[in-house]
């Protein structure tokens, strides 16, 4: 990875360059303005130039905001993890949605979130002790405030709470109010029913203690995750920009950027929910993001450094340059994440909340923060070259950019070998997905070992019938008993129905329980669903229960996807268009994204629902993949994908306008750029996998996966098949319709120069002497 250095520390790298680059390659001579352009002081340019010499004029007065800002990030955001809720994934608008908070406000004893696992060792539950004990407890928790709805089998005999070798049996209770206050109230009431009461031992279960439990180790898990990601980043930066000083840099970016993100979270749980599942993702894009920007944004100061720029020109010459490609890769991920807005459940919202905020202060920080750094460190950016200490003699220049050179040559001489090879591996890495079963997230996203998990693995293994996991009909309006009889005994002939209890009568309400044949969630009990809903009654009925909501969740991401994609897609298209002015990249950027996405969600089925190496990973597989999770995958994935694509294309671009010569524009563009985002995916990577190694099988999973994804979108796509493919198309990939390239020319940005009276100063101000340059970055 140190290549990322080399490749970007002068014009002219390597033995196959071909031919000696044009004297403005390196950004100290402006090229003529494109037609259309910038020449009158107007458009993109100017606008560029003048915020470059705004964000240079006072570097230490930005630097102290920042700094202030930081401090009241740290306040505002502070506790924002005990405001976060562990769930979002129904449809708030949805029939079962309704049905349940019904049910919860009219028969809070249909709608248990807590089960107290009773075990009598080897004594029967029915043993006159056991028994007595039983009574007890259920008396004295329903005594306690913030429950009711207490039940029991020692109450009521059900055989549903009563395990079939007759030594465990159920106490089933509703904990009141919102998320917050039942996990307050169960950290209240669990220790003193946890464990040995008399002759039976108490182990606690439930929704409510899932979540609970689940938000604890989410919390926990991400303190680790950034214990490991926060070194291990640091060490990989200082190995690709070789001073430690530059490594730095973009660690205050990203801290700048997750601190500012949890306040901003902080202040959203005041009027909307808000998942628990986006503090990782606030983790991840923060620094991973953070990485990108500042790798790019520093490199090429260097790189204008090396030619002999001031450092306040060099700043300049930057930020017209690689900023405005961060902006555009900014805007590329953002769009990506906004889709998720269009989704009712809070889940996903929650994600774009996050992952909208971070992408901005990120590349807020890198466009202000960074450059007035920058203006202030001078050259001192190289200090402190911690790879000498591992090498002997100056540095081969640019060897890793030669080799990135070549290899795009190789490409382009294979290309339709390359094009077809790469494109049939990443479909048949996909394959796997064709069999995706869609479910929903339970307590098997916990550790094996977690309470929570035991107590319900316990109910799933040993009761009859999945206790909680039924389906509960309301019945609203004026009925008689005699049709709400012929009513019972009409879902009761239904093919899916095992057994139908009630109905329970309250005023003009009532509600049916119906247990299932199969598993709770089972392609049986999604079917069944519908004809619970499709049976006629005298009065108005609603279904909800475990498979009701998968079933409306499904309902919902399915009605909304074709318009997330379609935003997506467009806005990418117009971004890329804005970025390059041509008509065909956007349409292969977006193809050419999607399939590098193929190996991730391959590989989430195989792995997670399919259970290899769940062994390995630590996990326990439920069958089947969370409904919501391949949205989000998908989302963050293409987002990070686009951010790498405006990487490339823009030096390509650059080039293009430089020199007229398509293929040589792709083999410099991705010499120049192939180490950086290699490094940049590795590092993210790096992050990703720390995020991965959560005991929460979704964190596991959105981790790893996105690791994937990154790393073949970086190794595989751009490496192999943008430059393989832009070969086939040839100088065709530049052409777009007189319209529209008059609109290019006029509203475009691309990281290429802006026109000299634009520039900053190339000398520096009075009263600011610069350092001594380093003599192996000054090469």
């Amino acid at each position: 990875m140190s290549e990322v250095n080399s490749a970007g520390d002068g014009p002219g790298a390597g033995p196959d360059q071909g031919k000696s680059e044009p004297a403005d390659r390196g950004g100290s001579a402006a090229p003529p303005p494109a037609e259309g352009g910038d020449a009158d002081g107007r458009g993109t340019g100017a606008r560029l130039g003048g915020w470059t010499r705004f964000v240079t004029a006072r570097p230490r007065l930005s630097l102290l905001v920042a700094l202030l800002l930081t401090a009241l990030a740290v306040v505002a955001g502070s506790g924002v993890a005990d405001r976060l809720g562990s769930g979002g994934w129904e449809d708030p608008t949805a029939e079962s949605t309704y049905a349940t908070k019904a049910l919860e406000r009219e028969f809070p004893a249909s709608q248990p979130n807590l089960l107290l696992l009773l075990r009598a060792g080897g004594s029967s539950v029915d043993d006159p002790a056991v028994a007595a004990e039983a009574k007890r407890v259920t008396a004295r928790l329903a005594a306690e405030p913030g429950v009711t709805g207490v039940g029991s089998y020692w109450q009521s005999g059900s055989p549903a709470l009563k395990s079939r070798d007759g030594h465990e049996a159920l106490i089933a209770a509703r904990i009141t109010g919102d998320e917050t206050a039942a996990a307050d109230t169960l950290d209240r009431l669990a220790p003193s029913y946890r464990g040995r009461s008399g002759p039976v031992e108490v182990e606690i279960g439930g929704p409510v203690a899932v979540r609970h439990e689940m938000q604890t180790t989410i919390r926990e898990d991400l303190t680790r995750a950034e214990l490991i990601a926060l070194p291990v980043t640091l060490l990989l930066l200082v190995m690709v920009f070789g001073s430690a000083i530059a490594a730095l840099l973009p660690l205050g970016v990203g801290i700048f950027a997750i601190l500012g993100t949890n306040a901003v979270l902080r202040g959203l749980t005041e009027v909307t929910d808000v998942s628990v599942f986006a503090m990782n993702l606030t983790t991840a894009l923060g620094l991973g993001l953070a990485i990108d920007y500042a790798l790019f944004i520093v490199r090429r100061f260097r790189e204008e450094l090396a030619t002999g720029a001031a450092p306040r020109a060099a700043v300049g010459t930057t930020l017209r340059t690689a900023g405005r490609t961060v902006l555009f890769s900014s805007l590329t991920v953002a769009v990506s994440l906004a889709a998720m807005l269009l989704f009712p459940q809070y889940f996903l919202r929650s994600f774009a909340y996050a992952g909208i905020a971070v992408v901005l202060l990120a590349a807020g920080a890198a466009l202000i923060l960074l450059p007035a750094a920058l203006v202030l460190l001078g050259h001192r950016v190289n200090s402190l070259d911690l790879r000498r200490l591992f090498r002997r003699g100056a540095p081969r220049a640019a060897e890793g950019g030669a080799a990135w050179g070549r290899t795009a040559s190789l490409v382009m001489r294979r290309a339709p070998l390359f094009v077809v090879a790469t494109t049939a591996g990443l479909i048949v890495l996909g394959l796997p997905f064709l069999g995706v079963t869609f479910g929903t997230a339970d307590d098997r996203q916990l550790p094996s070992t977690a309470e929570s998990h035991v107590v319900q693995q316990h109910i799933r293994d040993g009761f009859p019938g999945s206790p909680g996991g039924g389906l509960e009909v309301l019945a609203e309006g004026p009925a008689t008993a005699t049709q709400y009889a012929e009513y019972g005994k009409r879902i009761a002939a239904l093919s899916g129905v095992q057994r139908v209890d009630g109905p329970l009568v309250k005023g003009d309400a009532a509600y049916f329980t119906v247990l299932p044949k199969g598993e709770a969630v089972d392609e049986g009990a999604q079917r069944l669903v519908g004809e619970l809903r499709a049976t006629p009654a005298p009065f108005t009925t609603a279904v909800t229960g475990t498979a009701a909501v998968l079933v409306d969740s499904k309902d919902a991401i399915g009605d909304r996807l074709p318009w997330a994609a379609g935003f997506i897609a467009i806005v990418t298209l117009l971004l890329v268009f804005l970025l390059t002015g041509s008509v065909l990249i956007p349409v292969q950027a977006v193809l050419l994204n999607a399939l590098s996405l193929t190996a991730m969600f391959g590989a989430v089925v195989w792995v997670f629902q399919d259970g290899h190496l769940s062994g390995l990973l630590d996990f326990t597989s439920s069958g089947s993949i969370e409904t919501t999770l391949p949205v989000l995958m998908f989302c963050v994935a293409f987002g990070l994908s686009m951010d790498y694509g405006v990487f490339l294309l823009s030096r390509i671009k650059e080039e293009y306008d430089h020199t007229g010569d398509h293929q040589e524009a792709v083999r410099f563009g991705l010499q120049r750029t192939g180490g950086l985002i290699t490094a940049a995916a590795v590092i993210l990577a790096v992050v990703m996998v720390a995020i991965g190694t959560s005991r929460v099988a979704n964190t596991k999973m959105l981790g790893l996966g996105i690791a994937l994804a990154v790393l073949m979108d970086a190794m595989v796509v751009r490496s192999l098949l943008v430059p393989a493919v832009m070969r086939l198309t040839g100088r065709a990939t530049w052409w777009a319709p007189g319209p529209l390239r008059r609109f290019h020319d006029r509203f475009g940005l691309s990281e290429g120069e802006a026109p000299a009276a634009l520039t900053a100063p190339a000398t520096e101000p009075a009263g600011e002497p610069e350092p001594d340059r380093d003599p192996v970055e000054a090469r």
